[in-house]
């Protein structure tokens, strides 16, 4: 199935883009690693179903040094061993933060204890705007029905300049 909607060819969907995509770069260019970045932006675009972004993502993470045996374990990675204690803090808030209307007090507060006590005020502050965007942009791909597997590592640098 083809995309519903080419949100890079209007006018006002490509002025969107553009401002959504300085959000992101603030994210990007944060102290919050890399690897844990992809891997929260894996894990939430997972939960909801975008494979653009999936696509995305683990094509990212790889191109980044990420090992495979990570990146299959990401959807099970409270049954698995390959995370840091930093990064599993880091996944349970993508996924709290995601799953907003499965818990009925949004992010508990054992995650959220776990993520300050692992990220300084920077890293928290760009881990919880990283939550949002990431669910923002899964939300504008799946309502337009933007597909995953073509997606080039670099893409989407190259087109926005970060």
């Amino acid at each position: 199935m083809d995309a519903r909607f080419d949100m890079f060819d209007n006018e006002i969907s490509l002025k969107f883009a553009k401002r959504f995509a300085g959000a992101g770069l603030v994210v990007r260019q944060s102290p919050l690693p890399r690897s844990t970045q992809e891997l929260v932006s894996l894990r939430a675009s997972q939960i909801n179903g975008c494979g653009h972004c999936i696509d995305m993502h683990a094509k990212e993470a790889t191109a980044g040094g990420e090992t495979a045996v990570r990146l299959h374990l990401v959807a099970a990675w409270r049954e698995s061993t390959v995370f840091t204690d930093a990064e599993r803090a880091a996944l349970a808030l993508a996924e709290e933060g995601t799953r907003l209307a499965d818990a009925h007090q949004g992010v508990s507060d054992e995650t959220w204890d776990q993520v300050r006590k692992h990220y300084d005020d920077d890293q928290t502050a760009a881990l919880v705007a990283l939550v949002a965007l990431i669910n923002a942009a899964n939300r504008l791909a799946v309502i337009v029905h933007q597909r995953g597997g073509s997606y080039e590592p670099g893409m989407f640098a190259a087109a926005f300049g970060n």
